[in-house]
């Protein structure tokens, strides 16, 4: 028990036995008289003070600090003041010599609890007015010291959102003399707030002299406390307030009832300025799905593999097992599942190659597991478009040895991780994955259920464009584009993986599933964001220079969602395509002629087989020469427009 427990235990039985004394003083009041009846005695206040402490412990209520005390721990208190009092009052009637009667018992216990209340919201209104004064001496000069003995320098904040939210957060800071943050003013929208006071703070307007206003401030940063706020008010926000030159950040609040979250002061990320809402993606059809079953995951040290590890693993699999090449990667997310589950996780990391057809089935003859999630696979178009042999190698035979593999051995579901670069492919990569569809697809008359799922780019994922954006900015630029005009899709990792799963749980044999990626985000207003994120601004202290495109890269991927081309499911955010599949035997033979294209190996080898296998494979040039037709190239000109 710590010293903070013992004293306020040691405060609440002083209030006890001085109430519990009061009220005997009372009791014996009588015109004329003031001798003592003796109603109150020690046996009676030791039942009562083991009512009221022992419900207090098994409340928690000495679990609290009570200097951010809130509205429920206050109600927590009273309810258990009132069992307390409840039972106290129950065992007096059942032994009578330990009874107050009914009304004294009744005024004892409302007194306990009366004064208990006062102590602990004078204790808070007095730890809130010397933390007040302790801002202004700061404010004069005099800094705080912290548990180190070190100076806390208070940073002044105006606060964008004066609701419930934003009141919460105030009153937190000005609680608490170790936040580095003091709230100065509110601002708001709301007319009827505007002008008002909240925790002693002043509600500002938002409107066109709101930017002057705070420069002539001594306010240091700026917090958007808005939590229902969409992606395109929070963008919004953020470009007006940057205005100021303060910094501008965010106040995650928690909304749902889960209670693993956390409310967090943090710098604006990427993710928030992308115009697109964080995706909501039930879980209960995966959780039904998942639990008690034997999941293998290809590629389970990569981005998208590993976050697969970390939502199966939360879903309690019979065994999940993680197979890779890669053993850096595979070590990291075994040791991380392994911190966070322990022995409660059957967990089995194979370090293996899928194009070693012998260990595959030796894997799988071992593990006979129920479903499978494809994830291995080289991703990167320009470094594919060098090494086309290994493309084919990795991705198609790949997939074709660990699809032939779980028909051999019964598993009951296979799901392909795909990509929006397999939609009319202009790249070795891009061809690659729409073969390995082909091969998912073909197999509509076997036991193991086969599907695919199309999503975008994934943000932060290995190799992706922000963590290069990230270090080229760091060290003093310039930001390399291939071209300005460039669009992409995205989707954060945890989204897409949910996202997948919930789709392995609904896939039936053959289908080609799509995932709603939102609106397409140009690359060059990604960049210059991340600069702005940095604190610094584009083309003066970043510069943003075009290097051209690179082999197999086209200016836009293919738009998923067309909706006249998808079926609907019961997630919103899922469509499946509808998509003629081939027949085996023309999968297999097309098999047989990348087999002879590695062979041969060479850079027009594979492009002459691919040119033969893929029908919808084009030249990049001639896509990109076209590219201003397009409906994606078109929706983003639109936006822009519509932005200004």
């Amino acid at each position: 028990m710590n010293k903070r427990r013992i004293q306020l235990q040691i405060i609440d039985t002083g209030i006890i036995l001085l109430v519990y004394i009061l009220c005997a003083g009372l009791s014996t009041f009588n015109i004329g008289s003031m001798a003592l009846k003796g109603d109150f005695t020690i046996p009676k206040f030791l039942l009562l003070f083991i009512c009221i402490m022992a419900l207090r412990t098994v409340t928690r209520i000495y679990s609290n600090i009570w200097r951010y005390a809130s509205v429920k721990i206050y109600l927590t208190l009273i309810i258990s003041d009132a069992i307390a009092g409840i039972i106290f009052i129950a065992i007096g009637r059942i032994i009578s010599s330990l009874s107050l009667g009914f009304a004294y018992s009744l005024l004892t216990i409302m007194g306990i609890m009366l004064a208990t209340l006062f102590s602990r919201f004078a204790y808070q209104c007095f730890y809130a007015y010397s933390n007040r004064n302790s801002d202004t001496r700061i404010a004069e000069g005099n800094h705080r010291k912290d548990s180190q003995g070190k100076g806390i320098h208070k940073i002044n904040v105006a606060i964008v959102g004066a609701g419930n939210v934003g009141a919460t957060l105030a009153d937190e800071l000005i609680r608490n003399p170790m936040a580095h943050y003091n709230p100065y003013c509110f601002i708001d929208k709301d007319v009827d707030k505007i002008g008002s006071g909240i925790n002693g703070l002043k509600v500002y307007p938002e409107d066109e002299n709101i930017i002057e206003r705070i420069k002539n401030m001594p306010v240091q940063e700026i917090v958007i406390a808005l939590p229902d706020a969409s992606a395109e008010d929070r963008s919004r926000l953020y470009n007006l307030y940057r205005q100021t030159d303060c910094k501008v950040k965010l106040y995650d609040y928690p909304l749902g009832n889960d209670d693993s979250d956390r409310k967090t002061l943090r710098e604006f990320s990427i993710e928030d300025l992308l115009f697109r809402d964080t995706l909501s993606i039930g879980s209960e059809l995966s959780a039904q799905y998942y639990t008690g079953k034997t999941v293998l995951v290809t590629g389970g040290g990569g981005s998208i593999g590993s976050e697969l590890c970390r939502q199966i693993a939360a879903l309690q699999p019979k065994k999940l097992i993680i197979l890779d090449i890669y053993e850096n990667n595979a070590y990291d997310i075994q040791q991380e599942l392994i911190r966070k589950y322990g022995d409660y996780l059957n967990l089995e990391t194979v370090i293996a190659s899928v194009r070693d057809e012998k260990r595959l089935n030796e894997i799988f003859a071992e593990n006979r597991p129920d479903i499978v999630f494809h994830a291995a696979a080289h991703k990167h178009v320009p470094l594919m478009e060098h090494s086309g042999c290994e493309a084919i190698k990795n991705n198609v035979l790949g997939t074709y040895n660990v699809a032939n593999m779980a028909e051999k051995y019964g598993v009951q579901k296979f799901l392909l991780i795909s990509t929006d670069k397999a939609v009319n492919p202009t790249n070795i990569m891009g061809a690659s994955k729409r073969l390995c569809e082909m091969v998912i697809q073909c197999r509509t008359d076997s036991r193991t259920e086969f599907t695919a799922v199309r999503f975008g780019n994934v943000l932060g994922s290995n190799g992706s464009v922000i963590p290069l954006f990230k270090k080229q900015i760091e060290a003093g630029g310039p930001i390399t584009l291939t071209d300005k005009r460039i669009i992409r899709y995205f989707m954060t990792i945890p989204e897409a993986v949910g996202l997948v799963m919930e789709t392995g749980a609904m896939a039936h044999n053959g289908e080609l599933f799509v995932l709603d990626m939102g609106k397409p985000v140009k690359i060059l207003d990604l960049a210059e964001n991340m600069i702005k994120l940095s604190g610094l601004t584009p083309y003066k202290d970043i510069d943003i220079v075009e290097i051209g495109l690179r082999p197999g890269e086209k200016l836009y991927e293919e738009l998923l969602m067309k909706t006249e081309e998808l079926d609907k499911t019961l997630n919103k955010m899922i469509f499946i395509e509808r998509d003629k599949a081939y027949a085996r035997e023309e999968v297999d033979e097309k098999i047989k002629i990348l087999m002879n294209a590695v062979e041969i190996e060479g850079y027009d080898a594979v492009v002459d087989a691919i040119k033969k296998t893929v029908p919808t494979y084009h030249n990049p040039d001639e896509v990109n020469r076209k590219a201003g037709m397009s409906a994606e190239m078109k929706a983003v000109k639109e936006a822009a427009a519509t932005a200004v």
